[in-house]
């Protein structure tokens, strides 16, 4: 099958990858746009994991106040270039991570953060919330831990869904914006003010 000029540009248009790479995954799939999207998206985040230990040492502070003026964020983004700092697509992710954590209002980066007397209290309570339910002691454990994860998910930004689009976490909006740039991102520090909190 001859894949066709309008299939490469609506690919493009929505994945943003090279033409080369679109035109093959689209060979690949039979010319299955939504297929050669997943199958690219892999590939994009695969090709991140490999860019993750170079150092991300140039980027910018991402900033958002809320409408009313009651809430705003500052994060810092890093990346390896000043050239991919001034990027429009990598300024539109520190904007978004900014507006992401203004309304999900994660306390943590990463679950490595999370100080272990926190996470031991968390587990206190999870185990006797479990028992208060009457649950047997035996799946009590099994029960904390994935208790236990849904509490890193609400807690910690890189394993928060993606506010406009809760079918990916914020590590994955991160991979995606790798891929697409091509070089190591990094999300840094960020604060979040609110009156009255």
């Amino acid at each position: 099958m001859t894949v066709s000029t309008e299939l490469i540009k609506q690919l493009r248009a929505m994945t943003g990858a090279g033409m080369m790479d679109v035109k093959k995954t689209l060979d690949e799939t039979g010319g299955d746009v939504d297929k050669a999207a997943a199958l690219l998206r892999e590939r994009g985040i695969a090709k991140a994991g490999k860019k993750a230990d170079r150092a991300a040492t140039e980027g910018l502070v991402g900033s958002y106040v809320h409408h009313n003026g009651r809430i705003a964020v500052l994060v810092e983004v890093n990346c390896e270039t000043d050239f991919v700092a001034r990027n429009e697509g990598f300024q539109e992710l520190a904007k978004n991570l900014a507006i992401h954590i203004a309304m999900a209002n994660p306390q943590y980066l990463r679950r490595e953060d999370v100080p272990e007397d926190v996470v031991e209290a968390e587990r206190a309570a999870l185990r006797a919330q479990a028992r208060e339910e009457g649950k047997p002691e035996a799946i009590i454990e099994k029960m904390v831990e994935g208790r236990l994860g849904k509490f890193f998910t609400e807690a910690c930004l890189l394993e928060q869904p993606y506010i406009k689009d809760d079918k990916k976490t914020i590590d994955q909006l991160v991979k995606e914006s790798i891929a697409k740039i091509g070089e190591n991102i990094q999300v840094g520090r960020f604060s979040r003010i609110a009156i009255g909190e």
